[in-house]
């Protein structure tokens, strides 16, 4: 999630995920005010970015992605011809799926194997990505566009806060349980919502600040009562609220600009995803060197468990498939149907992060875990009034 969206990865987990991701906070970008969960958001900004043009441009931070007219032509193509029944009921449970699995994967990974090097897991998932992408760019399925120089130079301060997302939200997810993760990362939404009004000069109603007051109180009970209270996974899962906030409002300075030094003068979904994840490699190689992770590498066992290369694999492959399933599922929906389902998304993720690890709780921390997460909803639900009204 990653959680990191996500992450997600994991995620966005409701992308993004990304949850869901996600990937989004002015006027111009509707669906970016709409898809509110900062899990979707960084798993969706990990790996579909929720990165579009302020013309038609939408996206939300875990973990986020949102496409384009572009996007949606290149998911009509492939599935033309081809007749689906219930499209919106099979992307949907395919957007669940896949920004759930990613967290949950990346948590078995770093709690129940016990791996300790976090920034080679984001390593190897990015490097899967950009693997990917590249092939499927050379066989001509999606059009990406070319990494010059230019580009790099512009994007390049934005993906140093994008590889400390997820380097922050890889070390928080293996010390906190996946319920209070989720719920913590509510604390994003305030955040970005105070750089709007600073930065921006935007302006929320009294309902949005009503749910960012909730989440501000399910996240401080939730952590008084967190039976498994770490105080490292605490401090990371805090700095990495703050980098996905700062990621998505850094993002809309950088988008314009990046957009200029292009050939064809936008970049899609899939040339975001290139991109990001090309540039992370050199300093996550850095991050490893710096953390001391070689040595661990080195000695560790499970590098030679290809049950464990298969797991790291598969956590590779649900992050890119988050990107896909959350544009399918846009496609076959909206914004207003992708931003619930996203909410909502995670209160299955949640129970199933207590049950999956055998997490120790108790009735007021369940509580609190379950308030948080319906002050998600009601913060999504409060977004999507705003911006009709607006």
């Amino acid at each position: 999630m990653a959680s990191r969206q996500l992450s997600l990865v994991g995620v966005s987990s409701d992308s993004p995920h990304p949850t869901d991701e996600t990937h989004l906070l002015e006027d111009k970008t509707p669906l970016l005010d709409q898809v509110s969960s900062p899990t979707k958001r960084e798993l969706i900004s990990r790996l579909s970015f929720k990165m579009k043009s302020h013309e038609n441009k939408e996206m939300d931070l875990e973990s986020g992605k949102m496409g384009n007219d572009g996007d949606k032509k290149i998911i009509h193509t492939a599935h033309k011809g081809v007749k689906i029944p219930n499209r919106p009921l099979l992307s949907g449970l395919a957007y669940c799926i896949s920004s759930c699995s990613m967290i949950l994967v990346n948590k078995f990974l770093l709690s129940a194997y016990n791996f300790n090097a976090g920034i080679f897991l984001m390593l190897y998932q990015n490097f899967i990505s950009v693997i990917i992408v590249s092939t499927l760019s050379t066989l001509g399925v999606v059009k990406t566009e070319p990494l010059t120089w230019r580009l790099v130079k512009v994007w390049l301060p934005v993906n140093f806060i994008f590889v400390g997302m997820l380097v922050t939200s890889m070390f928080s997810l293996k010390y906190i349980n996946v319920a209070m993760v989720t719920v913590l990362k509510n604390v994003t939404n305030v955040i970005t919502a105070v750089g709007e009004m600073y930065l921006f000069h935007k302006h929320h109603d009294n309902r949005v600040w009503a749910a960012l007051f909730l989440m501000i109180v399910s996240a401080v009970s939730g952590g008084i009562t967190d039976l498994s209270f770490n105080a490292v996974g605490y401090t990371w899962q805090i700095a990495n609220c703050f980098l996905t906030a700062s990621y998505s409002l850094t993002l809309r300075r950088v988008m314009d600009t990046a957009k200029q030094v292009t050939k064809s003068g936008n970049l899609n979904e899939f040339s975001m995803v290139l991109l990001n994840n090309t540039l992370s490699l050199p300093l996550g190689i850095f991050l490893v060197i710096v953390f001391n992770e070689v040595d661990y590498l080195s000695q560790t066992p499970l590098l030679r468990l290809p049950t464990f290369w298969l797991v790291m694999t598969l956590s590779g492959f649900l992050g890119l498939a988050i990107s896909f399933t959350s544009m399918w599922f846009l496609h076959q929906t909206g914004a207003t149907t992708y931003s619930l389902v996203g909410s909502l998304n995670k209160i299955p993720l949640s129970v199933a992060g207590i049950l999956l690890f055998h997490v120790p709780t108790s009735l007021q921390n369940s509580g609190s875990i379950f308030f948080g997460l319906l002050a998600g909803v009601f913060f999504a639900r409060a977004k999507l009034r705003e911006k009709s009204q607006s």
